[in-house]
């Protein structure tokens, strides 16, 4: 789809995936448009289609360079990965929410693996302060 910009993948099992979306309001237009789409091809889809937020990516930016080989020694090695020579970033697990942070040495990251809105916000925060915590913020 264009406008919302957005992929959609339909399996045989009535399931769809949809990937893209830069908000609730884009996921819910682009599912009204694909049960369209659909209808107009015959096929038996319901009125109201309900959807389930599984993943959301966020990227955001700490406006300056990070030192990730530091990181990694300061941080829990519980729940970092780092290797260098296997991926430019700077792999860190949280517990609660449950997500996934990459960090890169640009200062920019991408968290995922969030299955509410504010999990992101609560993860950047926690990584925020653990990087003030060690001097590096």
């Amino acid at each position: 789809m264009q406008n919302p910009k957005i992929a959609a993948l339909v399996f045989s099992s009535g399931k769809v995936v949809l990937t893209g979306a830069k908000n609730v309001d884009s996921l819910t237009k682009g599912l009204t448009i694909l049960g369209n789409q659909l209808r107009s091809l015959d096929a038996d889809i319901p009125e109201k289609l309900i959807c389930t937020i599984q993943n959301i990516v966020t990227s955001a930016d700490l406006g300056a360079a990070i030192n990730l080989n530091t990181i990694a020694v300061r941080f829990n090695l519980d729940r970092v990965e780092y290797e260098p020579e296997q991926f430019p970033g700077l792999v860190c697990r949280l517990e609660n929410p449950k997500v996934v942070a990459l960090l890169f040495s640009s200062g920019k990251l991408i968290i995922t693996g969030g299955k509410e809105l504010d999990d992101s916000k609560k993860d950047l925060i926690k990584i925020i302060s653990g990087l003030h915590g060690i001097g590096l913020m």
